[in-house]
């Protein structure tokens, strides 16, 4: 396969870290991304691969026994004051799981102050084998392709990277020539789903869709084959379609299998598969 794929955390958000490897194995991905920090502090509960030593055991033999690697571990969100021992621990817990990048959000509107703690944050994966992705959203404060770009650049560590996400890549007006020029060695995965065109611009609807009504690739007005074509050959896709009131109606297995179903096809339109 020209990409491997790896089932997003999103996607099958209701399942637990164990379930999560094995639904990603019975579903043909060869990866799993998991969360071990909260996308919204306080509206979240806790995760328990940061802390318990039985759950990461049980993670870890899923994955031995399965052959699924981790690919991507959520979500490390910098602010103008961060936790860096906490971040420290939760790099060592990404390498107990033989991660292989972290999901970083930019919540910091000092650009200059942002662009140090990323270069912070890169100096403390580096010696875990990890590499640091900043995800560009339209309401952050890194809110295009080509401030994310910026940031990364301006920070100079070689395991640091712009993570392109589909719904966001649509929302935030980048380009695929943008995509395209992107160095390769700064694109080390990228997450794939699909979603409405037109689309409300308020941050709350960005927001809503974002975390709950994403569309399954070709279901929506996004061109995915020129993406995916923007994208340089090998790098991992993750497939992240979290849809929440179809998950009320069908169980985590049956959506993992429809968006690996939908995400092949979308690589044959490309030429990609």
């Amino acid at each position: 396969m020209t990409h491997p794929l790896s089932l997003a955390f999103l996607t099958i958000f209701d399942a637990d870290p164990v379930s999560a490897v094995r639904i990603a194995a019975a579903t043909g991905y060869q990866m799993v991304g998991l969360r071990i920090l909260p996308a919204a502090p306080g509206t979240e509960p806790d995760y328990p691969l940061l802390d318990d030593d039985r759950v990461l055991a049980e993670v870890r033999a899923a994955l031995a026994d399965t052959g699924v690697k981790v690919g991507d571990v959520e979500i490390v969100r910098l602010k103008p004051q961060n936790d860096w021992d906490l971040l420290a621990r939760f790099c060592a817990r990404c390498e107990a799981l033989d991660a292989r990048h972290i999901l970083v959000a930019g919540d910091d509107a000092d650009t200059g102050r942002l662009t140090e703690s990323f270069a912070r944050f890169c100096d403390i994966a580096r010696p875990h084998g990890l590499t640091a992705d900043l995800e560009f959203m339209p309401w952050t404060a890194v809110p295009d392709l080509a401030a994310a770009q910026t940031i990364v650049q301006a920070a100079g560590r070689s395991n640091g990277g712009v993570l392109v996400d589909a719904l966001h890549f649509d929302r935030s007006g980048s380009t695929l020539e943008q995509v395209a020029a992107l160095p390769a060695q700064m694109m080390h995965y990228v997450q794939l789903c699909d979603g409405a065109v037109p689309f409300e611009r308020d941050d709350a609807s960005l927001i809503r869709v974002a975390r709950g009504e994403r569309l399954f690739p070709g279901q929506g007005g996004i061109d995915l084959v020129g993406l995916v074509r923007a994208v340089p050959p090998g790098v991992t896709i993750s497939v992240e379609v979290p849809h929440r009131p179809l998950a009320e109606k069908l169980d985590a297995t049956g959506r993992a299998a429809m968006a690996h179903a939908a995400t092949m096809a979308i690589l044959r339109a490309a030429g990609r598969a």
